[in-house]
Parts: C-alpha cells; sequence; structure tokens
C-alpha cells in the first residue's frame, strides 16, 4: 500500500509555532515517526508539505492512480479550502484528514471543515499519534490489516 501524507500551512514550523498547543516536536519528528509506523505495517509512505493551496491541489491530484491512500492534515485551508475538497473528490484516492490539536475545543472558525466531506474519516486532537491512526484507517478501509 502507498501513502502520501500531505500537510499544509505552517507545519513546517512544527516546535516553534504554539508549543502550547502543537508541542515541541519538529516536522523531522513527526515524519521520522510517521516512517516508523508506516515500515512496521509495511505501507510505502512519501510526504509532501506546502503553505501553498495551490500546491497542495496539485498534490492531491497526482495522487490519481498512484497511491492508495492520502492523510492529510490541511492546516487553515480546512477552514477555507473548497478547492482541497474538490481535489480530494476528483482523485477519488480513499483520504483521511487529521488534525494535532483538538480542533473542535478552539476558535468558532476551526468548527468548519470543507475537506471532511470527501474524507473516509478525521482524527482529531490525538497529536503525533493521529497521523499512525489515520494509517490505520486507510489500511482497515482496504482490507488490510
Amino acid at each position: 500500500m502507498k501513502i502520501l501524507v500531505i500537510n499544509g500551512p505552517n507545519l513546517n514550523m512544527l516546535g516553534i509555532r504554539e508549543p502550547k498547543i502543537y508541542g515541541n516536536k519538529t516536522y523531522k519528528d513527526l515524519c521520522a515517526k510517521i516512517k516508523a509506523y508506516a515500515k512496521e505495517k509495511g505501507v510505502r509512505v512519501s510526504f509532501f508539505q506546502s503553505n501553498c493551496e495551490g500546491d497542495l491541489v496539485t498534490a492531491i491530484q497526482k495522487t490519481y492512480n498512484k497511491f492508495d491512500g492520502i492523510v492529510i492534515n490541511p492546516g487553515a485551508y480546512t477552514h477555507t479550502s473548497v478547492a482541497l475538497l474538490d481535489a480530494v473528490k476528483s482523485a477519488g484516492v480513499p483520504t483521511v484528514e487529521v488534525h494535532i490539536s483538538d480542533v473542535s475545543t478552539r476558535e468558532d472558525f476551526r468548527q468548519i471543515s470543507y475537506i471532511r466531506a470527501a474524507c473516509v474519516t478525521s482524527v482529531i486532537g490525538k497529536g503525533f499519534d493521529g497521523y499512525n491512526e489515520a494509517i490505520d484507517v486507510l489500511l482497515k478501509n482496504r482490507g488490510d490489516k
């Protein structure tokens, strides 16, 4: 199974950005954790991060016929981007939305997720472990264990 892990704006600033919310671990730490877990599960994983909405749309579109699943943390674009929603719908690749923090307990604007409508499920508020849970969801959705 091949999964693309996509991270949106400001996730490259993990470890620096609001450590009380996101913790002290870096983006590099996040990728290493996911990579180790994926290896343990027999999953090939690739990573993409961008602060630019169009680049995220292009990355999603490129998964068509090349990846079996997407794990995406769209960052702030979760709450604003119909373009990401449409890209996930167009690619037709099973997708799980992930958020490190529990967005349901944060600002009112964070209660809206446009991309959620095209996702298998959402994993929120579980820190970096949420990405591993998303991989498990995709494996289960595919029928693999």
